[in-house]
């Protein structure tokens, strides 16, 4: 009886380790199937593009991977690679959202949980999107939306087609609102794409698709289509089950489940799923009596690195602003009068005595730092108020001349 407890201990160990980070791994060989749980090698499933030999089970896959596999060789063109998220709540649970972002970079070496930019699919130009849900689960945050909205814009103003491969948990929650402000954003760029300029977006739904992306841009799609049994939906199935009281079908929830019912044009396996782009997207590029579509006038162009920097610099400067509550803190404000003079005196007359001379003899570099400190505090402050006083002055002077 010991001896097989203990065997399977191992056992246990054994598909502990199998399972462990998957194809992720860079040394990993083998794999295990989610569905059926047949031992798989790795080398051998990235060729069948990550489909179970027995069952036919479509395991998850990487955002570069699917791009590879769709997109004609050497003609894959990435757009804003060097768009990368920030810290705007200063979020922090377990860990800070910061050392979050750090982790999954490290780990899947994207910068976000998209990647952008245009290709050929038979030689059929098309502007392609596909999310990755080894960067945070997918998580739809501020540069996921803007990333997907620059990619719309920069279709809808060149005339391509667009695709976006969807595979995500929703709206990333370490950035609130933000997040969940990208949903409307993406949508207003999708309805001057196919409503404004004619021009035909498809959405490709894999496993998982679910919260805020599935209520936004993954169903918006001129063409839906699927990967077989791929997990789409909104809230999860137990939250149904216990708000209707009901119990739900077993498929329920699925591409196929979803195609019964309507919310879905198309289920596709994964090893044809180029082939049935490069049909559809025949037929759309000859079709006749094609309807022009009209660019609004207001659509703007796409940042360049210069103007990225410029909006990067100013957040950082808005930041540092934000310290200066800190700073005011451990100013003592009832000797400001008597500094404020002393460093007018100063301004006006350098041989005036700026620090106390006891404080110099004493060679106390602590204390002479911190006078410093101080007197660099209260410089900056005086400034800021002569800046506001000289504004004021002339926001006067114009009404003057004006009247």
């Amino acid at each position: 009886m010991l001896i097989s407890i203990l065997s399977w201990v191992e056992d246990q160990k054994k598909l502990k380790t199998l399972n462990h980070n998957k194809s992720s791994e860079p040394g990993g060989l083998w794999t295990r199937c989610d569905n059926c749980g047949t031992i798989l090698y790795i080398k051998h499933l990235k060729e069948n593009q990550c489909v179970c030999f027995a069952c036919n089970y479509h395991l998850q896959m990487s955002s570069r991977e699917r791009i590879k596999n769709l997109v004609d060789i050497g003609t894959w063109r990435p757009l804003d690679e060097t768009l990368s998220p920030c810290d705007p709540l200063e979020f922090c649970d377990q860990k800070t959202y910061g050392e979050r972002l750090k982790d999954a970079q490290e780990r899947t070496n994207l910068q976000d949980a998209i990647l952008t930019g245009t290709g050929l699919i038979d030689s059929i130009p098309v502007a392609l999107g596909v999310m990755d849900f080894s960067f945070m689960g997918g998580s739809m945050g501020s540069v996921v939306g803007e990333k997907i909205t620059r990619l719309i814009e920069y279709a809808t103003r060149e005339g391509y087609i667009l695709i976006l491969i969807c595979a995500s948990g929703g709206a990333r929650m370490q950035e609130g609102i933000l997040s969940l402000m990208q949903m409307a954003k993406i949508s207003s760029a999708l309805h001057v794409h196919q409503s404004a300029a004619n021009l035909l977006y498809l959405s490709i739904l894999t496993s998982p698709t679910t919260g805020g992306v599935t209520a936004s841009f993954a169903m918006l799609g001129d063409l839906i289509f699927a990967e077989p049994n791929a997990l789409v939906g909104f809230a999860g199935r137990r939250v149904i089950e216990q708000t209707l009281q009901e119990k739900l079908p077993e498929n329920f929830q699925t591409a196929e489940y979803l195609l019964d019912h309507g919310l879905c044009d198309l289920i596709i396996p994964r090893s044809f799923l180029k082939q049935a782009l490069s049909e559809t997207l025949t037929l759309y590029k000859g079709t006749t009596f094609k309807k022009r579509g009209i660019i609004p006038a207001n659509l703007q162009d796409q940042f360049n690195f210069l103007t990225e920097e410029k909006i990067r610099r100013k957040f950082n400067r808005h930041q540092n602003s934000q310290n200066k509550k800190a700073v005011f803190k451990n100013i003592p404000f009832e000797k400001l009068p008597e500094k404020l003079s002393l460093l007018n005196k100063f301004l006006y007359d350098p041989s005036t005595k700026m620090f106390d001379e006891a404080v110099l003899k004493s060679k106390d570099l602590e204390a002479i730092s911190s006078t410093y400190e101080e007197y660099e505090q209260f410089s900056s402050i005086y400034r800021e108020i002569l800046i506001s006083l000289h504004l004021l002055l002339r926001e006067d002077m114009d009404t003057i001349y004006k009247t």
